[in-house]
């Protein structure tokens, strides 16, 4: 969970610098993909049932994705620099193997 929440602040470390017209767009759309994962592994983590974590576990990964995409698009047109987007989407990646492979741990 500790690795969610450093990537939020992450994001909206990257997001502060964006332009003031993309604060209803890319910014608080990346803002809230990337709380929401990390909401959603601490709720999942809180539930009583294994079946429950897993499902809050596919919530977060479903976020994750969003924020993926998001990063992508807000690289693509050019809304910060080239490495700062290279960083965050390798730790994105590194999440969403986590993710996963808790996911695929706890189904077994």
């Amino acid at each position: 969970m500790e690795k969610s929440v450093d990537l939020s602040v992450q994001c909206y470390e990257l997001t502060k610098n964006f332009p003031g017209s993309e604060l209803y767009g890319l910014t608080s759309q990346i803002r809230r993909a990337s709380v929401s994962t990390a909401s959603n592994i601490a709720e999942g983590y809180g539930r009583k049932t294994k079946a429950e974590y897993v499902q809050f576990l596919h919530i977060a990964l479903g976020s994750l994705r969003e924020l993926d995409t998001q990063l992508i698009i807000a690289q693509r047109v050019k809304l910060t620099s080239e490495q700062s987007f290279v960083t965050l989407l390798k730790e994105v990646e590194e999440m969403q193997k986590i993710l996963v492979a808790t996911i695929n741990k706890l189904k077994a």
